[in-house]
């Protein structure tokens, strides 16, 4: 492609727009496995539910839904706002003398889709899954192999399925309910279920954010040359020279996290021991 086909923009004003034609990371050929009994999840919680009603339809997809039961869509949104309570509560006793917005960014690092995709993946709980959509089978397999590659939260270089973060949450919503809305009774098993929390000394940056700071720092200008739509790629250059590069086919903001990881690690990795050690 010749320099003045090239697409190239500001890495901050990328255009990150989900493109409706993604492809799917997995065909829908063969059926998903059947899920394993429902009363496991009371051992692995280690809380008993009164109304086991509340615990099928925590984890009945939408594409299972019967005339019987509920999807787990309800749960899910109330689990959503129960868990950003407490964990609010938690960091608010804890760290005191934080501010508000360093308070925001801790919060969203413990319950993000990426971190709670991972605890319901380390406790098993993607197994009692009630669904007819093969899809998700694969898009589970592809995220357990991711974390093989990064064992801790990989801060946006890996695709969580959503799913597995909605299951956490609507069991805890489920849990909220059958406790009476006991916020100290719901928080015995959030705690148990999100070990390790994130805490401040290892919180990390978003790739792109990191490699900007550094940049700013450094009084560079990078770009991107966007290629997403045609290959999954993203180039990231400096004085027209390329420094990074990122490929994922199935999520643009992944491609881009990518590019900025690898940049940061050729770029800065090569300038650390030459200016007081920027990007250790």
């Amino acid at each position: 492609m010749v320099e003045e086909d090239k697409l190239i923009v500001s890495l901050q004003n990328l255009d990150l727009k989900e493109d409706k034609s993604e492809q799917k990371s997995v065909a829908e050929t063969e059926p998903p496995p059947p899920p394993r009994r429902l009363t496991e999840v009371e051992e692995i919680t280690g809380y008993d539910f009164k109304n086991k009603e509340l615990l099928k339809e925590a984890f009945t997809h939408a594409s299972y839904k019967t005339e019987d039961c509920l999807s787990y869509e309800r749960l899910e949104y109330l689990g959503d706002s129960v868990l950003n309570h407490l964990i609010a509560k938690l960091h608010y006793s804890l760290y005191k003398n934080m501010a508000p917005g360093e308070l925001t960014r801790l919060r969203a690092a413990n319950v993000d889709t990426e971190a709670l995709a991972r605890a319901a993946l380390k406790h098993g709980l993607h197994k009692y899954l009630r669904h007819r959509k093969p899809l998700l089978h694969g898009q589970i397999e592809a995220f357990m192999e991711g974390v093989v590659e990064y064992p801790s939260h990989s801060h946006g270089m890996i695709d969580p399925p959503k799913v597995l973060a909605d299951i956490l949450e609507s069991l805890i919503g489920a849990i909220f309910v059958d406790t009476d809305s006991s916020m100290d009774d719901t928080w015995k098993v959030v705690e148990r279920l999100l070990q390790p929390l994130t805490t401040p000394e290892n919180l990390m940056q978003n790739p792109v954010a990191k490699f900007n700071e550094a940049c700013q720092k450094m009084g560079l200008k990078p770009h991107a040359n966007d290629l997403w739509n045609k290959t999954g790629q993203i180039e990231i250059y400096i004085d027209n020279e390329v420094i990074g590069r990122g490929n994922y086919k199935l999520k643009k903001i992944i491609a881009v996290n990518r590019a900025a990881d690898d940049a940061y690690k050729n770029l800065f990795g090569k300038l650390g021991n030459k200016h007081g050690g920027i990007g250790a």
